[in-house]
């Protein structure tokens, strides 16, 4: 049903997507929590390459790795085109145009994928065409995880390299703004 105004809204609004402060990272059970990955996938998606963390990297045994909030943003995308059957190496492919991207152009970014190649969209325009062509069977619109991951995030502290815990100043919404008072309470 369309709005009232008889527009429908676009998929590709530009759309404003807070910015979490640069040099602060998460723990690997909190990138885990907040990408719906278990702890072993984080584990060996980081020994071999497919996303390893930016802000730490592991230095030995027992050290922490840091993730910061793209690495977690990259981590979710991931674990929903493996959930629609993108093979590995396709996923790679996919993780490397993001990291290209910059976090710039991530809000109005669309990955499609047809369950065998993954496609970048910026326009209503290329998604229509990949679905005329056929191509298109599911679509994530990045900006839309960079909400889910931000709102998963702001029940948690930061962390920066030296280890200092930082409280993120960006408050999502109402309820974010309550859980924070609820666990600064407890």
């Amino acid at each position: 049903m369309l709005p009232s105004n008889g527009h429908q809204e676009s998929l590709f609004e530009p759309k404003e997507l807070n910015r979490l402060p640069e040099g602060v990272g998460y723990r690997g059970a909190v990138a885990c929590s907040a990408a719906g990955i278990s702890y072993r996938q984080l584990d060996y998606w980081a020994r071999t390459g497919l996303i390893e963390p930016t802000v730490r990297p592991a230095q030995g045994s027992g050290t922490q790795r840091l993730y910061s909030f793209t690495d977690v943003l990259v981590l979710k995308v991931i674990k929903r085109l493996l959930d629609t059957g993108v093979s590995l190496q396709n996923i790679r492919t996919a993780v490397e145009l993001l990291r290209n991207r910059g976090t710039d152009d991530l809000s109005n970014l669309t990955l499609i994928s047809d369950g065998a190649s993954v496609y970048e969209c910026t326009s209503d325009d290329e998604v229509i065409d990949l679905v005329r062509g056929g191509q298109g069977v599911f679509g994530i619109a990045v900006g839309s995880v960079w909400r889910e991951v931000e709102g998963s995030l702001a029940q948690f502290p930061a962390e920066t390299p030296e280890g200092n815990i930082v409280m993120t100043d960006k408050v999502i919404d109402d309820l974010a703004s309550r859980r924070a008072a609820r666990n600064a309470i407890a």
